[in-house]
């Protein structure tokens, strides 16, 4: 089966996973076009981290990379990964620089976890 040929039968742990990427790329899409629009709570909280807005555009890059890569079904885990990675960095970033809620960062950082092991077979197939 090519990698954009569709199942022949659609079972219900398909038709989640497909869900969760969706929903998965559409969020941090979303966030990556607020940091890149430069919304001033976005920038605020860059310089607030202290690194310089380049590291918000670095991190909107990064996120529109990682959603990109979820979408596409053959390297979905890849993307997933990515971005639980981006969601490591978010945790720390509220933990040591903004003082603010992690419990956001951690349930996102296990849903793409969580998704990236659902397509753990995309990594084995690499080797």
């Amino acid at each position: 089966m090519s990698e954009y040929a569709l199942p022949r039968k659609w079972s219900p742990k398909t038709v989640a996973v497909i869900g969760l990427r969706v929903i998965v790329a559409a969020l941090f899409a979303a966030a990556a076009f607020a940091k890149i629009a430069g919304l001033p709570q976005m920038v605020q909280e860059f310089d607030t981290i202290g690194l310089g807005q380049w590291f918000r555009y670095f991190t909107a890059v990064v996120e529109l990379t990682g959603a990109g890569l979820t979408i596409w079904p053959s390297r979905s885990a890849y993307g997933a990964i990515l971005l639980a990675g981006v969601c490591v960095g978010a945790f720390f970033a509220q933990l040591l620089a903004l003082h603010a809620d992690v419990i956001h960062t951690i349930i996102l950082g296990a849903v793409v976890g969580g998704l990236a092991f659902l397509q753990r077979s995309q990594l084995v197939q690499a080797r």
